[in-house]
């Protein structure tokens, strides 16, 4: 009787051990707007496995990136830290990494949650997207790489997806450019043309050497161009397996499914022990592309065939998790960086961007649709289903969830702002954690939201907005994202007021005329601002124009070539595995 107590008390243990220590899949789209799955209102895109998610787990319905741009949101999600304490913020123009031998990147001194999971005994994997840099001081030392970062394994992408990546689909430095190369050259041409006029009229002497150097001048410039456009590609759009070089430059052809393929063989290594699996999709950021299953399918053109294409990586990964029997002990976590980039169109004029649905702006703004994202957390057992939560959350939450779950004490040497999760989804609390939560706009503090303990409204304070161009239009079509200060932004002062609660499309901000209390509330959140910049310490900038300029000594190639860079060392079989062929799109 006694072993049979001892044996019974042992093996409630071992379960309960298990139950605290599930295994994680978080999945995060690139660019995909609120307004795109089905659960969360689209009628013409098929999102079948997300919506099979959304009502198996908990639909988050104000959840929020930390920022509105790639390069600062995934840190933050990675960290539960704003991108600003990172360095992570840029505090000019360019608010992301485009090139691969760039020397910014997460610190080393940064604790990720891989990082926390994998010192408790996880295995750790991250495929698909970083764009959170690469190297240091040399192309070897990978001081910014995954695997520097508490992940075991990584198979993707070290940058971003960009159209310049795919042939035929334009270029996202078009602006630059005519601003650095046509607007040169048109002023050489006119100061030729002007010096030879009035040299053949015999009003000026001209020497031949003026001549010489201006066309010396323009060939320059435009040999620079020619390298530029034809360098770009292979030199910054590859496929890496941990440290090596994979595919350069990268193949679409089936790339989902490779990628896919590679996340289900790690979770069926793995099913043993207790796993992390961050799936970090190229969907739906462009260039876009999809398969030949998916291309053409869609109501929507390329876009719409794309999320189809991610939506059914989703199920796969919920199939593996159910064939091994590990549904009931795995997190699983879909989201977006940031809301839909509404100003994206190509060169044929065809929408690229997705739907932010009944939300304001998009991608690289501070208004509700640039940071109001999807966000489904799924365990079943253990959280309910087919809940719904409208409390605001924050991608930043993920990082202190996963560690508290994964038995991981947090780091006591730093701020953590992102807020444990899993009471608000037992319902063991009805409000949110976040009393406030701060909105960057790269480096600049752009808004505040407070959600008062004793009120249902949420309150939401901008110090500037962006100007969108043209005039009347839903996003900064000119410069095809939003700037964050200068000439670019309005600024309020006072503060131009919004009850997210009441007017979720930000359409009528509020006065002392129209909100009695508005000075009270607007003291309040600039307090709330004081203290959080109080907490702030200064670090060196990540996205300075040091960092993110292209160096010659950090550019990685994988072949000795000069700069071809050309080489295929993906596995792509013909037939993909019985396990990720689409079967009927089911």
């Amino acid at each position: 009787m006694r072993i049979c107590v001892l044996l019974m008390l042992f093996l409630g243990e071992a379960q309960s051990h298990t139950a605290s220590r599930p295994n994680f899949v978080l999945l995060m789209a690139d660019d995909l707007g609120i307004g795109d799955p089905g659960c969360y209102g689209n009628k013409t895109l098929r999102t079948p496995h997300i919506d099979r998610l959304a009502e198996g787990g908990v639909k988050l319905t104000h959840h929020l990136a930390a920022s509105p741009l790639c390069t600062p949101s995934r840190a933050a999600f990675m960290t539960g830290r704003y991108p600003v304490r990172s360095g992570m913020a840029s505090q000019s123009i360019m608010g992301v990494f485009i090139f691969s031998a760039s020397s910014g990147g997460l610190p080393t001194s940064e604790i990720t949650f891989a990082k926390l999971l994998k010192n408790q005994g996880y295995s750790t994997a991250l495929i698909g997207k970083w764009h959170l840099g690469t190297n240091c001081h040399n192309k070897t030392d990978f001081c910014h790489h995954p695997l520097s970062h508490g992940f075991d394994y990584f198979h993707g992408i070290p940058v971003t997806n960009l159209r310049d990546c795919k042939p035929g689909e334009g270029s996202v430095f078009t602006r630059a450019i005519r601003a650095l190369v046509f607007i040169p050259l048109q002023i050489i041409a006119i100061t030729l043309l002007t010096l030879v006029v009035l040299k053949c009229l015999g009003l000026v002497r001209v020497p031949p050497g003026v001549f010489v150097c201006l066309l010396c001048l323009a060939t320059m410039i435009l040999g620079l161009l020619v390298c530029f456009l034809h360098y770009f590609r292979p030199l910054n759009c590859f496929l890496m397996r941990n440290h090596e070089i994979t595919q350069q430059p990268i193949s679409y052809d089936n790339l989902m499914q490779r990628l896919t393929a590679d996340a289900a063989q790690f979770i069926r290594r793995n099913a043993e022990t207790p796993f992390l699996l961050v799936l970090s999709y190229l969907h739906v950021h462009t260039a876009l592309f999809s398969s030949k299953d998916f291309a053409g399918k869609s109501k929507h053109g390329a876009y719409g065939d794309a999320v189809e294409e991610m939506d059914w990586s989703v199920g796969q990964m919920l199939n593996v998790l159910d064939e091994l029997k590990l549904a009931n002990n795995t997190l699983v976590y879909f989201t977006s960086d940031q809301g839909a980039h509404v100003e994206e169109v190509n060169t044929k004029g065809e929408v690229h961007g997705g739907s932010n649905g009944i939300y304001k702006g998009g991608k690289a703004n501070n208004w509700e649709g640039g940071i109001r994202i999807p966000g489904i957390l799924r365990w079943p057992g253990v959280i309910e289903a087919g809940l719904e939560i409208d409390e605001p959350t924050s991608n930043m939450d993920i990082f202190p969830t996963v560690a508290k779950l994964a038995g991981s004490p947090l780091p006591e040497d730093r701020i953590i702002d992102g807020r444990d999760l899993m009471p608000l989804l037992q319902g063991k609390t009805q409000l949110s954690d976040h009393e406030f939560l701060f909105h960057y706009c790269n480096f600049y503090l752009n808004a505040v939201r407070w959600r008062p303990r004793n009120s249902t409204s949420v309150w939401k304070a901008f110090f500037f907005t962006p100007k969108f161009s043209p005039e009347g239009a839903n996003g900064c079509f000119s410069t095809h994202v939003c700037f964050c200060h200068g000439q670019f932004v309005n600024q309020h002062r006072p503060p131009l007021l919004f009850d997210i609660s009441r007017d979720p499309r930000e359409r009528n901000p509020l006065s002392p005329t129209t909100e009695p209390r508005f000075h009270e509330i607007v003291d309040i959140m600039q307090e709330a601002a004081d203290r959080h910049a109080q907490t702030l310490q200064e670090v060196p900038n990540q996205l300075s124009l040091g960092n993110v300029l292209w160096k010659p000594w950090l550019q990685m190639c994988c072949s000795s070539s000069g700069l071809s860079c050309q080489c295929d060392r993906e596995k792509q079989a013909r037939g993909v595995s019985r396990y990720v062929h689409v079967r009927g799109r089911d």
